[in-house]
């Protein structure tokens, strides 16, 4: 594999757009989600016991803890984290220096801390991911702010080899558990007939991808499948060309699920991992660089590549056509396909590629861990090469034990290799398990709605008679009102609400901590519903009554001229969700003290300090703002300042050329004129002047050299002495040869 620099540095730039979002997104939930007078306030989590603080910190790791210590109450402290976090991503968005292991380290510490005490708000498999890429963040990332340089380190590689391996866990395991689960849609190839207008918070485009023909619907199943389940054994090939082919397919996968829903961060982070698959060379091919890199490989080599890769791809469109019996349907113009293996066929594959995927970790591993040895014993200098191997020792064991620690969640897809694996490694996962450094996923493991998209609509009346819906901002409620696109932001209200509705109200215990808030008029709850308030039916004087009933949801179709209905939704009613309550009302009374959430201790005094104020200030400026305009625009920002950036460095004024200085040098030798100091003094001023152009050319190269991370050996070869020995004799001659003339002028 090539260098890694370019990749390298846009997965670090990513990642802290990624944080940015993130941070951004969950600050503007937070008065409503775990304020004093929010869903499930977050001050319930930390019970303080009078336990030393190092206790309270391993038993829940969150900088929470430390609020008190400031004078801030648990909602404030949230918020600060919040804004922190927000503050340092952006910094390092913008300035490349900040892109470094300790703001990563910071930028962890401080999403784990709101991890903690996020309850089932917080619980989702993107902010485990989140979690885990940017602890591997830590180890990838430079040491910018004490080192000073963003040179390349020998074993970059190493470490960046992690991202590579999470992404293969996280794109095999979501497709191992799609067949796992034995879910009939899944094994049916129908899927996809009903997850466009099932999913959570469906795009306008979804709507358009649910119209498409049948035969469509289940090729596009298969190739899920394929690009999950059989293209990530792709990463890790020795063919530079297979990975790439590998990281187009996973890109095509994540752009087309953008487009069709909306999931936050989450598929823009699973693209950022995929850069984990590229090299240098690659990237200069998309910027239209020359190539610097020599290549050296024989004609027969390279078309030994060529024939092995066409080989590797034969296979896979081979294997896809016999295990899911493609064939060409002519009645319906289009590719018939079932699936031609049963579930005990998979389970064999499943044990038979489980254990030798690990292995195939393993070499892959060593392999880049042997070859930055290596380059670390190739570093010119003793003190280089000791600091180089010290390096080298710290980051490969780091990146073994990551790599061991994280094949406990990976076999999970596999309970015999699970049981298979040296107890000490279950107990070490067990011991990190708290902190979210390796995690389990499986993405879309059953497939829900499938008789219809359930979805529970909540009514408010004032007189028990008159009922009106509320309508959400971006869940489906109003048959007309277009589904939204709100990536990168997640309304996380919304989305349990698309999880209370598969299941009984009891079991969403904070269903009627909602209820309660809306009765009693809560405006931070109420601006999770809708921004605006305005856009609230009940904002002026709360409701009397609330209900709430359950509807099932499907897409509408074209008409049959081909024009476009006016709604976008149909729907039928289902049953009641939830049974009508008021203030006061015995069933919600009871309900309220049995899931804990009635609060009977006097309300807490607000925080009064400086920096409380502070906080209270920042949100005021921010409020009523929709939080995907928000993040949209922060983004938008940074990129264009990252880009102007780009730019003016490109566009940097350039030296004196060698050209130009032939020409003074020139101008000054055939002036005729003038006395003989001053043909000396000009000679003098010009060498110099030589000198300091060259130093200056060499100082700019090597910093564009260090920019774009190529880094550079101070060591001077025999020739290279030989040749400046050759030109200090050339010049020492030109010397004489002038003053010769001049001794001639002088003597006229």
């Amino acid at each position: 594999m090539g260098d890694i620099v370019l990749p390298r540095r846009m997965f670090l730039w990513c990642m802290a757009v990624i944080y940015l979002a993130a941070f951004v997104s969950l600050y503007v939930q937070i008065p409503g989600l775990y304020g004093n007078e929010g869903l499930l306030p977050a001050r319930w989590q930390l019970r303080y016991s009078g336990k030393p603080l190092g206790e309270q910190l391993l038993s829940s790791p969150t900088l929470l803890w430390l609020g008190p210590w400031f004078g801030l109450d648990t909602h404030t402290a949230m918020e600060l984290l919040c804004l922190i976090g927000a503050a340092l991503s952006l910094a390092a968005t913008l300035v490349e220096a900040l892109r470094d292991s300790l703001v990563f380290f910071c930028l962890w510490a401080l999403y784990l801390s709101l991890y903690q005490v996020g309850q089932v708000f917080l619980y989702f498999q993107w902010d485990n991911l989140l979690l885990e890429t940017g602890f591997l963040c830590i180890l990838v990332a430079p040491l910018t702010i004490i080192r000073g340089s963003r040179g390349v380190r020998e074993h970059d590689r190493v470490t960046f080899w992690l991202i590579r391996w999470l992404l293969f866990r996280l794109m095999f395991a979501s497709g191992v558990v799609k067949l796992t689960s034995r879910c009939p849609t899944w094994w049916g190839l129908t899927a996809l007939t009903y997850h466009y207008e099932t999913q959570c918070i469906p795009t306008p485009v979804a709507w358009f991808a649910h119209q498409l023909p049948v035969w469509w619907q289940k090729l596009s199943v298969v190739g899920t499948l394929v690009i999950e389940i059989a293209v990530p054994l792709l990463f890790f090939s020795p063919l530079r060309r297979l990975r790439l082919g590998a990281f187009y397919l996973q890109v095509l996968l994540q752009v087309l699920i953008i487009l069709s829903g909306n999931y936050n961060f989450f598929n823009l982070l699973t693209l950022a991992l995929c850069l984990s698959l590229l090299d240098d060379r690659h990237v200069h091919f998309w910027l239209r660089k020359v190539d610097k890199t020599n290549n050296n490989d024989s004609r027969l080599w390279s078309w030994l590549c060529y024939l092995l890769e066409l080989a590797v791809w034969s296979l896979v469109i081979f294997g896809t056509i016999i295990c899911f019996d493609l064939q060409l349907d002519k009645t319906k113009n289009g590719i018939s396909s079932r699936t031609a293996f049963t579930y005990h066929n998979f389970n064999q594959f499943l044990k038979t590629v489980t254990i030798p995927c690990i292995w195939i970790g393993v070499l892959s591993l060593s392999w880049e861990i042997v070859t930055a040895m290596f380059r670390c014993a190739c570093v010119c200098g003793f003190m280089k090469r000791l600091g180089g191997t010290v390096q080298w020792t710290v980051f490969a064991a780091a990146t073994a034990a990551m790599f061991t620690v994280s094949l406990v969640p990976f076999t999970y897809i596999e309970y015999e290799s699970n049981g298979r694996l040296w107890p000490g490694v279950r107990r070490t996962y067990e011991l990190v398990n708290r902190y979210q450094l390796v995690n389990s996923y499986g993405l879309f493991r059953r497939m829900t709605g499938v008789g219809g998209r359930p979805e529970v609509v909540i009514e408010g009346s004032n007189d028990g008679v008159t009922w009106t819906e509320i309508e959400f901002m971006y869940k489906p409620g109003n048959l007309s009102a277009s589904p939204p696109v709100v990536t990168p932001h997640q309304p996380r209200l919304d989305w349990q609400m698309w999880f209370a509705a598969l299941g009984a109200h009891t079991q969403a215990p904070w269903l009627t901590s909602l209820i309660y808030r809306l009765l009693q008029g809560k405006r931070d709850v109420i601006e999770l519903i809708q921004t605006d308030i305005s856009q609230y039916p009940f904002h002026q004087k709360p409701p009397a009554y609330l209900r709430a009933h359950r509807y099932r949801y499907w897409f509408t179709e074209p008409k049959a001229d081909g024009s476009y209905p006016q709604n976008w939704w149909r729907r039928v009613y289902d049953e009641e969700f939830y049974p009508t309550v008021h203030l006061g009302n015995t069933v919600l009374e009871s309900m309220l003290n049995q899931y804990g959430l009635k609060n009977n201790s006097p309300p807490r005094r607000m925080s009064n300090t400086s920096v409380a104020r502070a906080v209270r200030w920042v949100r005021s400026q921010v409020k009523g703002v929709p939080a995907h305009t928000l993040i949209w625009t922060l983004i938008a920002c940074s990129a264009t300042f990252c880009l102007l950036q780009g730019l003016r460095k490109r566009n940097k004024g350039t030296p004196l050329t060698h050209n130009a200085a032939v020409t003074v040098n020139d101008h000054t030798e055939n002036e005729s004129d003038g006395s003989t100091d001053n043909l000396e003094k000009s000679d003098e001023q010009q060498a110099v002047k030589g000198e300091e152009e060259a130093e200056e050319e060499e100082g700019e190269d090597s910093e564009d050299e260090v920019e774009e991370g190529e880094g550079e050996k101070d060591t001077v070869s025999d020739d290279e002495e030989g040749k400046e020995q050759h030109e200090k004799e050339d010049e020492e001659e030109e010397r004489k040869e002038k003053d010769d003339i001049l001794q001639k002028r002088k003597f006229r």
